[in-house]
């Protein structure tokens, strides 16, 4: 089953058990899925849902910040449960191990000498990584493997 097919799926599974938010949280994401394959005249993949799904995340995730610091945390609690309903869609993550594997192979793999090579790894691990692992990480990971000692 399509990652897409299981969003449909909870987003019915939502109507019939009457919860109002996570209903709302997957119509703004079937939205957007839809709005991209409308935009695009294409039929989204699952790695492009996920993608669509860590943007989503990642809003959830600015929105929390602004409305904390702005004394909104009656929307700030809006945020953080429409995330932890997106959380839901996105693969299992990697563990700090296996991630750190996998930017030592691509420094590998790349040849990179230093800092100026990054977006050379970057290329490389972000295709690999991309869904199961906070990119934010994953580039701090890369800067502290390609900068000498």
């Amino acid at each position: 089953m399509s990652l897409k097919a299981k969003i449909t799926d909870d987003m019915k599974a939502a109507m019939r058990a009457k919860e109002a938010g996570k209903l709302a949280t997957i119509r703004l994401l079937l939205a957007e899925i839809k709005r991209k394959e409308v935009d695009e005249q294409i039929e989204v993949n699952d790695a492009q849902t996920v993608a669509i799904v860590e943007k989503m995340i990642k809003q959830r995730k600015d929105s929390i910040t602004q409305f904390e610091a702005g004394g909104r945390p009656d929307l700030a609690d809006i945020e953080k449960a429409e995330l932890a309903f997106l959380v839901d869609y996105m693969p299992a993550g990697l563990s700090d191990e296996e991630i750190a594997a996998e930017v030592k192979a691509a420094v590998a793999e790349s040849g990179a000498a230093g800092p100026q090579d990054m977006g050379k790894v970057m290329a490389i691990v972000k295709p690999k990584l991309a869904g199961r692992a906070d990119m934010t990480v994953v580039s701090a990971l890369v800067k502290k493997a390609l900068t000498p000692a």
